[in-house]
């Protein structure tokens, strides 16, 4: 099984480790795509810093942010996992599961960056601040420029798993599965069951929870049609139907009846 996460617009401070390395990144066939991004990125926050804050659409209180930017060539670097924060990863809590899970985790789990493209929980990264909709003065916006390494990269990486899809829109836009992927593919929206709606913070939590259950219970189901199964097993409330035709990714409601 794949994973597809999106990263977290708060994240945890680098700390002391080696620097950043970008040929020891996953899915090596994306370094040049990530060079281009973090070469322009690093000029762009190591000038104007107004001009930097506003490419970035940062408010003035996470101005640090762009030094931040300027810096990260040289900056410590951890795993994305320890890196990303917020109220998805919180409910995750990679942190927190035992030994099996977290070997699952590293190999299940792909998160979503702007910068990075698409990195591995274990992949040593910096903190930074570039989410998928910025617009580069050089590249243009960032979901344009993944697209083409994405899709080239990508599909080897899904193989023949399945693929479950947990991006918010930005993210979606730089990779969409297609043909046989996209017939293995499930994406979740989870809903309010009262109101039939998304609200943002229990749309994250919830999907946090789904991962860790999936991870902790060590399940692998192969397609669509078996993860609905195993998702009712673990005691969420799924409603879901079968694609009209093939090569058409599953769309799956997850309802919750409390927003917490």
């Amino acid at each position: 099984m794949l994973v597809l996460l999106p990263p977290s617009e708060g994240k945890a401070n680098s700390g002391g480790g080696a620097p950043l390395n970008l040929r020891s990144l996953s899915s090596p066939g994306l370094t040049g795509a990530r060079e281009a991004v973090l070469t322009e990125l690093v000029e762009l926050c190591s000038g104007d810093a107004e001009k930097a804050r506003e490419v970035l659409g940062l408010s003035e209180g996470l101005a640090g942010e762009v030094a931040k930017n300027a810096g990260l060539p040289t900056a410590g670097a951890r795993p994305a996992g320890e890196i990303y924060t917020g109220v998805l990863y919180d409910a995750l809590g990679l942190a927190t599961l035992d030994a099996a899970a977290k070997k699952r985790a590293a190999a299940s789990l792909l998160v979503f960056s702007g910068l990075w493209g698409a990195v591995r929980v274990t992949d040593r990264i910096p903190s930074y601040r570039c989410s998928m909709g910025v617009k580069l003065p050089g590249l243009g916006a960032l979901a344009g420029h993944w697209r083409a390494s994405m899709a080239e990269v990508l599909p080897e990486t899904a193989g023949d798993q399945l693929v479950l899809d947990l991006r918010s829109s930005a993210y979606a836009a730089a990779w969409r599965p297609k043909g046989e992927v996209a017939g293995r593919t499930a994406t979740v929206r989870v809903l309010h069951a009262p109101t039939r709606k998304v609200v943002s913070h229990f749309n994250k939590a919830t999907k946090g929870r789904i991962v860790r259950s999936l991870l902790t219970a060590g399940a692998a189901p192969k397609d669509p049609a078996e993860l609905i199964g195993v998702l009712r097993e673990l005691g969420y409330v799924v409603e879901a139907e079968a694609p009209g035709r093939a090569g058409k990714a599953w769309s799956l409601d997850v309802l919750v009846e409390e927003i917490h």
